[in-house]
């Protein structure tokens, strides 16, 4: 499961049949929840409206809450570890509750608007 760096990991966010997003996970930013993440994928789940700013997907993740921040921009990837989710940023927010950085979609954020409450999606470790 490389993702080509040791450093950064390359997964894919996808929902079926609508759209693919690459998104990059930044080992320097949380190094033991991004390798719990890597050992867990590939990581399924169901889609959650984030207010007006984005999307989460919870997980079976388990996580303390080292490094947390409540701002975050466009196409930011965030993990909440309270409800073990992987938050996902379509524009530029403030949130009420710590979450820990991890990373960032590296096209079309905006592919986001598209996701529906329930839509089931899949994280996966880009492979090749």
């Amino acid at each position: 499961m490389d993702g080509g760096s040791v450093s950064k990991l390359e997964v894919i966010f996808e929902i079926s049949g609508k759209f693919k997003i690459r998104c990059e996970l930044k080992r320097h930013l949380s190094p033991s929840l991004i390798g719990m993440i890597t050992r867990s994928l590939p990581v399924t789940g169901t889609i959650h409206i984030l207010g007006t700013s984005g999307v989460y997907v919870e997980s079976h993740i388990e996580s303390g809450g080292d490094r947390t921040r409540k701002e975050f921009k466009k196409g930011e990837i965030a993990f909440l570890s309270v409800g073990h989710a992987f938050c996902f940023f379509y524009k530029d927010t403030k949130v009420g509750k710590g979450l820990i950085p991890i990373g960032k979609m590296l096209e079309n954020s905006e592919e986001l608007l598209k996701a529906n409450s329930g839509d089931e999606v899949s994280i996966y470790c880009v492979t090749g």
